[in-house]
C-alpha cells in the first residue's frame, strides 16, 4: 500500500485531482467529507462543537450551520484552534478505519485540506501538492463558489502559505493550467504513484529509473 496526502490551498483545485485520480484507480480518504460525518446530529463530534461554540451554531434541523461557525472560526485563529482540537482527532480515528479497509496493493489517497497546518507530512509515504497562484484561488471562490471577496481572502488567510505547502512537497501538480493539460498532468503523477507502490524501495524516493 502506498499511503499519500494530497493538499492544496482553498480554491487551488484540489477536488478535481482527487476525482481524477479516483478515475485512474486510486483508493480515496476524504477528510473533508470525514469531517462532515463525525459532526453530524446525534454524534459526539457535534456534541463537542456546540458545547464549546453554543447552540447557535445548530441549524434549525439540529444540523451544524456550518456558515455560522466558519464566520466565528476563520477570523479567529484561537476559536480555530477549538474547533481542530475537536475535529482533527476523530478524523484521524476514521481515516485509519477506512485505510485499514483498504486492499494491500492500493494507492491510498487521503486528500487532506490542512495536510500542512497540522504537520501531518510525516503520516505519509510521500505528500502530493496542488499548486495555484491566490489570484486563481481568490477567482474560483469567487466566481464558482459564489464567496465575497472579503471571505474568501479570509479563509485564504487561515490556510498555511503557498510557500509553506509547497516545502512539503514530494510531487507539485500545478492547476494554474487548463483542464485538459490537468488531466495529462495527474495520469503522469499516477503513473509515478504506481510505480513507486510496487517498489521494493522507499516509495518516497525518486525512481532510479
Amino acid at each position: 500500500m502506498l499511503k499519500v496526502g494530497l493538499t492544496g490551498g482553498i480554491g487551488a483545485g484540489k477536488s478535481e485531482v482527487s476525482r481524477l485520480l479516483v478515475e485512474h484507480g486510486a483508493v480515496l480518504i476524504d477528510a473533508d467529507r470525514i469531517a462532515r460525518e463525525v459532526v453530524a446530529p446525534g454524534t459526539p463530534g457535534l456534541a463537542a462543537v456546540v458545547e464549546a461554540f453554543g447552540r447557535d451554531v445548530l441549524a434549525e434541523d439540529g444540523g451544524l450551520d456550518r456558515p455560522k461557525l466558519g464566520s466565528i472560526v476563520f477570523a479567529d485563529p484561537d476559536r480555530l484552534a477549538v474547533l481542530n482540537s475537536i475535529v482533527h482527532p476523530l478524523v484521524g480515528a476514521r481515516s485509519r478505519e477506512l485505510e485499514a479497509a483498504a486492499a494491500a496493493d492500493a494507492v491510498v489517497i487521503h486528500d487532506v485540506p490542512l495536510l500542512a497546518e497540522n504537520a501531518l507530512a510525516p503520516l505519509y509515504d510521500l505528500v502530493v501538492v496542488v499548486d495555484a497562484g491566490p489570484e486563481t484561488q481568490l477567482d474560483r471562490l469567487v466566481r464558482l463558489r459564489g464567496m465575497t471577496e472579503e471571505d474568501a481572502r479570509a479563509r485564504m488567510a487561515a490556510q498555511a502559505t503557498r510557500e509553506k505547502r509547497l516545502e512539503i512537497a514530494d510531487i507539485v501538480i500545478d492547476n494554474d493550467v487548463p483542464l485538459d493539460d490537468l488531466r495529462r498532468r495527474v495520469t503522469e503523477v499516477w503513473a509515478d504513484l504506481v510505480r513507486r507502490a510496487r517498489s521494493p524501495h522507499d516509495p518516497a524516493q525518486p525512481s532510479q529509473e
